[in-house]
């Protein structure tokens, strides 16, 4: 594989190799408390062992780009643990999410320190799920665990699963479509990828949606049945709350992820929280969404710098702030000490006949749509696991009926937003149940208009109205890094939904697994002296 690792040197820019001899021992049984065997692949350099131990726990099986990470950690001077979760990738047992990563890790880390070629240090790397069985067993690690690299995921698992109230279709599914794949490896003829494409395209708009795994997938997933049917359910999600003892975490966290990544708010929720307590994280924020092959380079060459620092005892290859984040419009990277920086808040307002504006608004009547959940509005990019994720242009979008528009006027100097953003919208339905949609836009002097952050509130019961129908609802956007360049003009876009990124509301009280009655609901925006609808954006003047 020198030839591979070379390659992926270059492309990610990480220091060279110490040596390309490594060695390496596969399919190592290791046995759990309840008798089941985690198959785990051991990378070392040559001789007797003795350097710090990387874990990486896997339910992607443990060839292609996970070996190739294994071997770039060991030609740079560590032992690599590559293990595949229980369930998958050869190891016994039945994969249920989340469910087992605790105690299955904290008896690998265990079963580390017994062998005679452990060194006494630790460290776990690796993003998304990877990063999820991190923090797993962070709340309760080993002495020895140094250091962790978590990109890309969190800890808050139920918060990425019911974004806003609502449930995550489009990752959801694509997700199970990666486990399906893994356990069909050897099957990825071209016509089992058209086959497998037209099965997601059918999934994505099933009902109801506890069918939609078996259309995805061809079987069910007990997992995702769980994850329709129990979003209130405390006791269910409890055990895999992983957040919940973050305040008591030693083990010093480097964190990478994207303005565009599914995970955001959650994890900058859990940077948040380490910081509050005082503990040792950094983190760095990019313009990625979460298949990037930016971001993983970036994990890796953040990862070996953190490992450096914190196993090898060495200076980091760079000084740097705490944070570091990109900001999009001006394309530059900064650093500041902490996450969210200093800002001021600005109340831009919704007005009559499509005008964003920060002055307040006057006397107007409301603006309003028809939702019909059986032409849903779509997605256009925003934080798809898919590859139409990210930045997009929205005009078709913006043309649609159910869809409302507020652009400002020409910006006549750059506007710099940082840090976490919501909007405030005062509406009236005609339904119980119902979904608002926001989305914050660029709009270049060619009339492009890109997104650069949005989110979803759900509302499932009437305690949300006012007493004269209408309601003020807090939409929070993901958090963005932005310029809004002079001669630019700043967009809002509402509606009331983003399908299949988030599953569409059909209107009606049914349960999310078996709901398949639509109702069409008649929504209104108001922007008046008393019902100013606003989007709250955090500003960062010059200098």
């Amino acid at each position: 594989m020198s030839l591979a690792t070379r390659t992926a040197e270059l492309l990610a820019r990480i220091p060279p190799a110490h040596t390309r001899a490594i060695e390496v021992r596969h399919d190592i049984a290791v046995v759990m408390p309840d008798g089941t065997t985690l198959l785990t692949d051991r990378y070392w350099p040559p001789g007797d062992g003795g350097e710090p131990v990387i874990v990486m726990r896997s339910p992607y099986g443990r060839g292609t780009v996970w070996a190739l990470a294994a071997r770039l950690f060991a030609e740079r001077g560590y032992q690599v643990i590559l293990q595949s979760c229980r369930g998958t990738g050869g190891s016994g047992g039945a994969f249920d999410a989340y469910r087992n990563e605790q105690q299955d890790g904290l008896t690998t880390l265990a079963w580390i320190e017994a062998q005679p070629w452990f060194s006494g240090k630790l460290a776990m790397a690796g993003p998304s799920y990877l990063g999820i069985v991190q923090w797993a067993v962070a709340a309760h690690p080993p002495a020895s665990l140094r250091a962790m690299a978590a990109p890309i995921s969190s800890a808050r698992v139920r918060a990425f699963t019911y974004p806003g109230g609502s449930f995550s279709l489009e990752s959801s599914l694509r997700w199970l479509a990666v486990l399906a794949g893994e356990r069909r490896r050897g099957r990825t003829q071209l016509r089992e990828q058209i086959a497998a494409r037209r099965r997601m395209e059918r999934g994505l708009t099933t009902l109801p949606l506890g069918a939609a795994d078996s259309a995805v997938t061809g079987e069910r997933s007990a997992f995702y049945q769980d994850w329709l049917a129990r979003m209130d359910d405390d006791a269910f999600w409890a055990p895999v709350e992983f957040d919940r003892d973050l305040s008591s975490l030693t083990v010093p966290v480097t964190m990478v992820t994207g303005w565009f990544d599914m995970f955001l708010p959650a994890q900058l929720a859990d940077y948040e929280a380490l910081r509050g307590a005082g503990r040792n994280v950094r983190l760095t924020v990019g313009p990625w969404k979460h298949t990037d092959p930016g971001v993983a380079g970036e994990a890796l060459r953040d990862a070996l710098d953190w490992f450096g620092t914190h196993l090898l005892d060495r200076a980091p290859a760079r000084q740097r702030s705490r944070v570091r984040l990109f900001v999009g419009g001006a394309r530059r990277w900064i650093e500041v000490d902490e996450w969210p920086p200093p800002a001021r808040t600005v109340r831009w307002h919704l007005h009559a006949d499509g005008v964003l504006h920060p002055r307040a608004p006057g006397r107007s009547d409301p603006d309003g749509y028809r939702y019909d959940p059986s032409d849903p509005t779509p997605s256009v990019g925003g934080s798809l696991l898919g590859r139409s994720g990210g930045p997009r242009d929205n005009r078709a979008l913006e043309r649609r009926g159910d869809v409302l528009v507020y652009s400002s006027a020409a910006l006549v100097r750059d506007l710099e937003v940082i840090g976490p953003i919501a909007a405030e919208l005062h509406v009236r339905s005609t339904l119980e149940h119902t979904d608002w949609f926001v989305r914050l836009c660029d709009v270049a002097p060619s009339g492009k208009s890109r997104n650069i952050c949005d989110g979803l509130v759900r509302l499932t019961h009437t305690s949300w109205r006012g007493s004269d129908g209408v309601a003020v609802v807090e939409v929070r956007l993901w958090p963005a890094a932005h310029v809004f360049r002079r001669g630019h003009r700043i967009r809002v876009l509402v509606s009331s939904g983003a399908h299949p990124r988030f599953a569409r509301n059909l209107g009606g009280a049914e349960p999310l697994a078996t709901g398949v009655t639509m109702h069409s609901v008649d929504q209104e925006i108001w922007h008046a002296p008393d019902h100013p609808s606003a989007i709250l954006l955090p500003v960062r003047d010059a200098g």
